[in-house]
């Protein structure tokens, strides 16, 4: 009974949470909200027993990934507005097909999870960390540091491209030369696309 109400209660806040980070036009509040929703979702795995994954998941995502994007968004003008430019509406369209077809998996799993048997079952001898890395380091060996290669690589070139765009400080800058400097970079975007 208590499992049923955490997960009701947990499901409800990260939705809502999720929510105003899509809704919503200022940066500073999607931030807080997509913050709080990671939150709320490793409650999910403690619910499960799994307290390893969800240390994991309130330490990478919001610790690591969400100072990183907040130290990003001092960059830019956080209370101006977001304006979308939906260009293409067949790839909003597209979105929301994969967006239902999610939601009817989400709701057909529970029906086909019975049928379902873990390669690795549970053992009671050791702890989750443990089983975690057993399986981690074993059979998923390859594409863990697989991907560590790839975070590397992208870390790499996420530096390199912020490196590129730091040659002027915005700061000493009047507002006049900020605007002229944004105007400019449109009329080269449009010019791009026009070849």
């Amino acid at each position: 009974m208590f499992e049923a109400i955490a997960f009701y209660l947990f499901a409800a806040l990260t939705i809502v949470m999720f929510t105003i980070t899509v809704m919503t036009s200022q940066a500073l509040y999607a931030i807080t909200a997509m913050a709080a929703g990671m939150i709320f979702i490793s409650a999910f795995f403690f619910i499960l027993g799994a307290d390893f994954l969800g240390a994991i998941q309130i330490i990478v995502y919001t610790g690591a990934v969400m100072a990183l994007y907040a130290f990003g968004m001092m960059f830019f003008d956080t209370t101006r507005n977001v304006v979308e430019k939906r260009t293409n509406p067949q790839i909003v369209f597209v979105l929301g097909v994969l967006a239902a077809v999610m939601v009817v998996a989400i709701f057909v799993a529970p029906i086909v999870s019975n049928n379902i048997q873990a390669l690795y079952p549970i053992q009671e001898n050791i702890g989750n960390s443990q089983a975690v890395g057993m399986v981690l380091f074993t059979k998923y060996l390859v594409p863990f540091e697989v991907a560590a290669v790839m975070l590397l690589v992208a870390m790499i070139g996420g530096i390199i491209l912020a490196g590129k765009k730091m040659d002027k400080s915005l700061t000493l800058m009047a507002e006049e030369e900020i605007t002229t400097m944004d105007d400019m970079t449109e009329e080269e975007a449009h010019a791009g696309g026009h070849h």
